[in-house]
């Protein structure tokens, strides 16, 4: 069995949430939220994250419309990917997240945190759940 590490990224023009499974791949679990600085430096400290935590492949949330079309921020987001799976050398899948937002406000919603809190933790567990809905769409 190979052992590695799965990321997952809910990309966003400001923050930019992560999430990572364990090294056997099956628990998805948030990670902390990058704040963007440029296109080049967010690439530099995302290859430098793969290194370092030993991720094997990276799942980027595509934010299709309700019609699953791709508008201009799925567009964007390929274009991150892409860049990433050059620099890194790591391949790069995209998931559906229409309403991984939505539900990560809801699950935070439950644990009652108030919302400066929420504004905080909703990227990082967006990527949770879109690496989760991943994990799950391979084990089928």
């Amino acid at each position: 069995m190979q052992y590695g590490r799965i990321m997952g990224i809910d990309y966003g023009r400001v923050r930019i949430g992560i999430a990572l499974t364990d090294l056997l791949k099956t628990i998805a679990s948030p990670y902390e939220v990058y704040k963007s600085v440029s296109r080049k430096k967010d690439i530099e400290y995302f290859v430098k994250l793969i290194k370092e935590k030993e991720v094997d492949k990276v799942v980027l949330g595509l934010p299709l419309n309700m019609d699953g079309s791709e508008g201009e921020r799925a567009l964007k987001t390929r274009a991150f990917g892409d860049e990433l799976e050059k620099a890194s050398n790591v391949p790069v899948v995209y998931q559906d997240e229409r309403l991984s937002s939505v539900e990560a406000e809801n699950y935070l919603l439950d644990g009652d945190l108030r919302r400066d809190k929420r504004k905080n933790l909703i990227d990082k567990v967006s990527a949770s759940i879109i690496l989760e809905d991943y994990l799950r769409s391979i084990a089928k």
